[in-house]
């Protein structure tokens, strides 16, 4: 099935927003083996968004418009589809009802010009939003089924999975279910995870091995589709036995695990408090942490700081304290400590720089350290800094190497 998603907006046109809703979706879709085959962004202007939905209707079997269904002048999707589809706007009363009931419920009177959500092409199939006032739907236009979905990243993303991506799968006649699994690493490139994985994809009939690199995790994804579940986890199985063999220590998470919420629930279970000390990082290691609920009982305290000498100043100690030392002193304020300490190049900010990390983690049974040099300009060498952190606690809380060499890494 050919599919084609059509981006609205003058912001999206004009890089004024970065146009990540296309790309969550054509990931998405790919994740269930649906391939988008033509990408369109068209500002809001009549005439070229409707040139822009007749060329999708002639050429794809179905399209995903994004954009241009809220309540303002220039949102303009619900017009031009029933131009588009030759048929009369008309008033969907069960979701105009809908939206009054949205604003009631938030102690909030609904503006008169929100009623122009409501307002579908005739033969429009509606698309519900739990979350949202825009109403999605869909229509035919030409021989091509258009599927309308807000521009709000959240409200789009349950749309997709909720509501669009069951109806694609129908139409495309693919029978069964699909599964996605998922491995998140860290420390390993796309290149080296792919020779280690080479063969999985014959353990078993039908699985599609992939990746998508976002440094500095990687993520390794199987899909799979089978006609019931037991099926599936048959297939899947040995698999995902390989993958956990090759990748070994480097996977930090799966599925919708994240490295932070499989360190929060290593502390948990061996009922330790944490306390954390970074540099250079602007907080970045403290900020993933704290906001999530489960930190409530764990998290104890953040410094951050510039540099070691600012650190060690905070906590009293010598101005030429050792970052063990940091974590040690700061292991008074909870049960482990986490101290991160990072010394970038000097020089113009290219990717043949780097930075020195040092990690240490200080523990009522002892100190381990950990010290690394990662290539790169300002924002590499922070955002691997962060990550090698909280990957170095993760492994030490499981009883792995915390001085396991990564790809990242110079020596």
């Amino acid at each position: 099935m050919r599919i084609e998603i059509l981006c609205t907006g003058d912001e999206v046109l004009t890089g004024k927003i970065v146009n990540s809703n296309f790309s969550w979706m054509s990931q998405r879709l790919e994740d269930v083996g649906l391939s988008v085959i033509w990408g369109t962004t068209t500002g809001d202007n009549r005439e070229d968004l409707l040139a822009a939905f007749r060329l999708a209707a002639a050429r794809a079997d179905a399209v995903i418009v994004n954009g241009g269904l809220g309540p303002t002048v220039d949102d303009l999707s619900q017009e031009v589809a029933a131009q588009a589809a030759g048929v009369e706007l008309v008033l969907h009363q069960e979701w105009l009802d809908k939206m009054r009931d949205f604003f009631t419920r938030r102690a909030r009177q609904m503006p008169e010009n929100n009623i122009k959500q409501a307002m579908l092409p005739a033969t429009a199939e509606m698309l519900d939003n739990p979350i949202g006032t825009a109403c999605g739907f869909a229509v035919d236009i030409g021989p091509a089924r258009f599927f309308f979905t807000p521009g709000v990243p959240r409200e789009m993303k349950r749309m997709l999975d909720e509501q669009i991506i069951p109806r694609l799968l129908a139409k495309s006649g693919r029978p069964g279910i699909i599964r996605l699994k998922r491995f998140h690493s860290y420390g390993i490139g796309e290149s080296h995870a792919d020779a280690l994985l080479t063969g999985v994809e014959d353990l078993a009939e039908g699985v599609k091995l992939g990746f998508r690199a976002h440094y500095p995790q990687l993520e390794t994804k199987l899909t799979i589709r089978a006609e019931d579940e037991a099926s599936i986890q048959a297939r899947l199985a040995p698999v995902e036995a390989a993958i956990r063999q090759r990748l070994g220590n480097f996977i930090l998470a799966e599925d919708d695990q994240t490295l932070e919420s499989v360190v929060l629930a290593a502390l948990n279970a061996k009922g330790h408090t944490l306390a954390i000390a970074e540099t250079f990082t602007g907080g970045q290691i403290a900020g993933r942490l704290a906001p999530l609920p489960a930190a409530r009982d764990i998290f104890r305290r953040a410094l951050v700081a510039p540099d070691g000498p600012a650190l060690a100043a905070a906590l009293g100690l010598a101005h030429n304290a050792s970052t063990a030392e940091i974590a040690e002193q700061l292991r008074h304020s909870a049960g482990i400590a986490l101290a991160v300490n990072i010394a970038l190049d000097e020089g113009t900010d290219r990717i043949d720089l780097g930075g020195a990390i040092n990690i240490a983690i200080a523990t009522p049974y002892g100190t381990v350290t950990r010290y690394a040099r990662i290539l790169g300009g300002r924002d590499w060498v922070r955002l691997g800094a962060a990550e090698m952190a909280l990957d170095c606690l993760r492994r030490h809380l499981q009883g792995l190497p915390v001085d396991e060499r990564i790809d990242f890494e110079k020596t």
